[in-house]
């Protein structure tokens, strides 16, 4: 008995595992995995929830592809085999539709967009019309007039998409040949031909995107705060990143709040934007083209400070998009000692916004409320003339509205709200927006005009200049020409200050078609190689003060571009320190030891010591420091968790099959049952064997 239970034991050791192996044979054969899924996904604030999920399991439904508005009424009415899965081309991604399918959603599981190889030829913005509307300085205590949009719509082509909550999953798609086996799997099985109904079995798709968090962000964030186990799962994070800064002389950064008689001018940009789906957000306009022109101003200057008046504070903020989270963060800190200056020693600001040149005019924004004051006037209108005489011999014209009207959505809004500082803000247009755009997947290299001859290498397109980055290398000599002048540079100097177009390209290059190149490579250290990516720079601001890619870029270039190499070793470089008796240089300065460059013949990079003044500083919002989750003051913007974004197609049986095949199953189940009952009961006749007499030898 013992031998004939070991070779069973084996039997089923082998059985299990081949039936394994031949599981993962059958369900790759039953089931084709899309490769590329970005989904949109569920964003909450103080009032609601937006975004889409899944529900728990996944969504499934029946393929249909969208060829016209029109063909809606299948999908909502007289299709016969609901719920269903549908897939649109870009160009049918509009408002008008994708409401349609939201009031139908009983008869839809999902949504899958083809995102196109071109942009299309109109506007699209999935943003709102008036956006950041509710924590901009303009309100009812500020000039009510101004407030909510009501003179200057900026975003008239707006649809409000991003802001829409949907209760089944929306998944972009490459258009590749997972898509192109989507597209033959509807025309196989599923099309109606002459009004017939197609016949099973039907493709379907499957969506997976389940979110954890619901309702809004005070709900969610309650959850994440009563859960007592040991491995608490979170439902939901507050929207959070690093703001990056550098000064162009070094200060104290240990040594928070005012510093007497320091005066700064404050040199800013954004550093983040958004599309409706989460990762992807290339941000060609809306983000690169102002922190690139800030980065080659800041350049253009790196030699030419020493003897200036005021500090130059190049800034670069995070999650702009939703509700000024960065800009908000850094003034909630001035105002509260913990950052290395404070409101007073604020000068004056200028911002460069949306400045990719789609015509040869920029317009310059001040705030009517704030220049009442005559002071603050007067500033403004020499900030003014330093920039209209920086932008003298190029090729480019400087105006300035000629109507009473808001600043644009801006981070400098955020200081006004605390107090009327002098600022202009730099941007492509005069009253609506240049950008068509305006935070959505085709705001991209395309749209920028960051376009190469065919055939060129990595290497070549590095090397060559654009007419976008002749443009803008431009627009950084004007923004360095005025900061110069601004912080007290002599005149006679204005006309040596130059940006260069050669970095400019390659910024470009790196922020908007990729970062993973050989430029890239020398200017970080070696355990940061796995952050440059070959795709364009996601500018979603992301989660949990977890740097991003654009931080991370914009910190190791601004270093680059604004400090100095240093003959110290990599230890003391690592260490924030210039030699073994140093221990206060670190409160000045910011180190680091990038990977360097490799001399030819050889793999080994040469790398080196770069000495900068720049810092990060935080970019969550106050609302979350004060734990006042229902703030109308600062953003209340958290993304919920989830477990995974997957999609899959496959065949699917019609419910009669499906029926039968459980029938039979349970059949054969039940007959298990009283085959194993009937076995059982007889084991002992079944089973007996002849007893051995007792006085038996061997």
């Amino acid at each position: 008995m013992d031998l004939l239970s070991n070779k069973l034991i084996v039997n089923l050791v082998f059985g299990l595992f081949f039936t394994g192996v031949s599981c993962n044979s059958v369900e790759n054969k039953i089931y084709v995995n899309l490769n590329y899924t970005i989904s949109c996904v569920r964003l909450l604030n103080a009032t609601h929830q937006i975004g889409c999920q899944s529900s728990l399991s996944g969504d499934v439904g029946v393929l249909h592809l969208l060829e016209s508005e029109e063909n809606l009424d299948w999908v909502l009415r007289t299709g016969h085999n609901p719920p269903y899965m549908v897939i649109l081309e870009s160009a049918l991604f509009t408002r008008s539709i994708m409401m349609k399918l939201k009031s139908g959603s009983n008869r839809v599981s999902g949504v899958a967009v083809v995102a196109p190889s071109s942009n299309p030829p109109g506007d699209f913005s999935p943003h709102t019309t008036c956006p950041n509307e509710n924590t901009g300085v303009y309100s009812e205590s500020y000039d009510p007039a101004l407030a909510h949009c009501n003179g200057t719509v900026w975003n008239p082509q707006g649809n409000g998409l991003s802001y829409e909550e949907f209760d089944f999953p929306i998944f972009s798609l490459k258009d590749d040949n997972d898509t192109q086996v989507i597209r033959q799997c509807f025309m196989d099985h599923n099309r109606p031909v002459n009004g017939s109904v197609p016949q099973y079995p039907l493709c379907a798709m499957q969506l997976y995107s389940h979110m954890s968090a619901v309702t809004d962000t005070a709900t969610c964030m309650r959850r994440n705060d009563i859960n007592f186990s040991l491995n608490p799962e979170m439902v939901c994070d507050p929207l959070g990143d690093y703001n990056v800064w550098a000064s162009s002389k070094p200060l104290n950064n240990t040594a928070k709040g005012h510093k007497m008689n320091e005066s700064v001018v404050i040199a800013a940009a954004r550093l983040d934007s958004r599309s409706f789906f989460f990762d992807i957000a290339p941000g060609a306009d809306s983000a690169a083209s102002g922190l690139v022109t800030l980065l080659a101003a800041a350049h253009a200057l790196r030699n030419v400070t020493a003897q200036l008046n005021r500090t130059i504070f190049y800034t670069f903020f995070q999650g702009e998009t939703f509700d000024y989270i960065g800009s908000s963060r850094m003034v909630y800190d001035m105002e509260n000692d913990q950052f290395a200056v404070d409101l007073n020693n604020i000068h004056s600001v200028l911002e460069i916004g949306q400045v990719g040149l789609h015509d040869s005019k920029l317009w310059l924004h001040s705030d009517p409320v704030s220049k009442r004051n005559s002071s603050v006037n007067e500033e403004v209108r020499k900030l003014m003339s330093n920039l209209q005489s920086a932008a003298t011999g190029l090729n480019f014209s400087l105006e300035e509205p000629d109507v009473t009207q808001p600043l644009p959505p801006s981070s400098f809004q955020q200081f006004l709200r605390a107090r009327p500082i002098p600022g202009v803000v730099i941007e492509n247009h005069q009253s609506r927006f240049a950008n068509r755009f305006y935070e959505s997947m085709f705001d991209n290299a395309e749209y920028l005009n960051v376009s190469y001859p065919p055939n060129l290498t990595p290497e070549e397109k590095l090397e060559f200049v654009t007419d976008t980055a002749k443009a803008l290398a431009e627009v950084a000599t004007m923004v360095a020409r005025a900061l110069y002048a601004q912080a007290g540079g002599e005149e006679t100097q204005l006309s040596s200050i130059q940006a260069d177009p050669q970095l400019v390209n390659q910024m470009l290059y790196s922020f908007l078609v990729q970062s993973n190149n050989s430029w890239f490579q020398q200017l970080i250290p070696s355990d940061l190689k796995s952050h440059l990516t070959n795709k364009p720079t996601n500018f979603y601001i992301g989660v949990n003060q977890q740097t991003s890619e654009p931080t991370l870029l914009v910190e190791y270039l601004l270093a680059n571009l604004t400090g100095s190499v240093i003959n110290i070793t990599k230890d003391n470089c690592q260490s924030n320190r210039e030699n073994e008796d140093d221990k206060d240089s670190k409160h000045m300065y910011s180190y680091v030891w990038v990977q360097g460059a490799a001399p030819a013949n050889s793999t080994e990079r040469e790398g080196f010591c770069v000495r900068s003044t720049v810092r990060l500083s935080k970019a969550l919002s106050p609302a979350f420091e004060l734990r006042e989750y229902t703030s109308k003051n600062y953003s209340t913007w958290t993304e919920s968790r989830w477990k995974s974004i997957t999609g899959r197609i496959f065949l699917v049986a019609s419910h009669d099959l499906e029926m039968l095949t459980l029938g039979v199953g349970i059949g054969v189940l039940l007959t298990s049952f009283l085959l194993t009952y009937f076995i059982s009961s007889k084991a002992d006749i079944l089973f007996s064997s002849s007893r051995e007499p007792t006085s038996a030898t061997y």
